[in-house]
């Protein structure tokens, strides 16, 4: 199994080092070539949303990556990357979506507004890193919880998509980072 991290922008590099750790095989995408390796797994870092939906773009990424996820890819989100799977954005761009959400762009406020904290991730406690994060609003009937943390919506699943608005490449924690290897058919079923 290969997980591909999409890196035209944000805090790619963490999450190659957190599969590191996890001994799972991956690279980067960086331009529309990178896409002819075959991978079994998508990450979409945090960075900031309209730059990366941007890029996508203009670098034609987002059409063949649009495709892959529509077809069923599993993809993980972190931050930005969450924005860029949720259905509905305030304060931005639709960029893939494919997640029945709302999420709120920048909702813990400028970066003076990050903040670290503990929460339990579907069921399990995990530090987690908010650094200019957004938080989910509304969830659809098919969309999973899996975190909240002061009354708002942190973490999600929906099918094969997994979404965090923490970093939890920005820690030493496994967790996040084993769930979405697992939910992807990379060992055990997800936690």
């Amino acid at each position: 199994m290969t997980i591909a991290i999409l890196a035209v922008q944000g805090a790619f590099a963490e999450h190659g080092a957190m599969l590191d750790r996890l001994g799972a095989a991956h690279f980067e995408i960086r331009q529309k070539a990178d896409l002819a390796r075959p991978f079994d797994g998508l990450i979409l870092p945090g960075g900031e949303s309209t730059v990366m939906n941007k890029l996508l773009r203009d670098l034609e990424l987002f059409a063949p990556l649009k495709e892959r996820l529509d077809g069923g890819l599993p993809v993980f989100g972190t931050c930005a990357g969450l924005i860029l799977l949720a259905d509905r954005v305030e304060g931005g761009e639709r960029c893939f979506g494919g997640m029945d959400m709302a999420a709120r762009r920048n909702a813990y406020g400028r970066q003076l507004g990050s903040f670290r904290t503990d929460a339990p991730f579907a069921g399990r406690m995990v530090p987690m890193v908010f650094i200019r994060a957004p938080y989910i609003t509304q969830a659809g009937p098919e969309v999973e919880i899996l975190a909240e943390t002061g009354g708002h919506i942190v973490a999600a699943r929906q099918g094969n998509r997994l979404a965090t608005a923490f970093h939890p490449e920005l820690t030493e924690d496994t967790t996040v980072h084993a769930y979405f290897l697992k939910m992807a058919g990379m060992g055990e079923p997800a936690i």
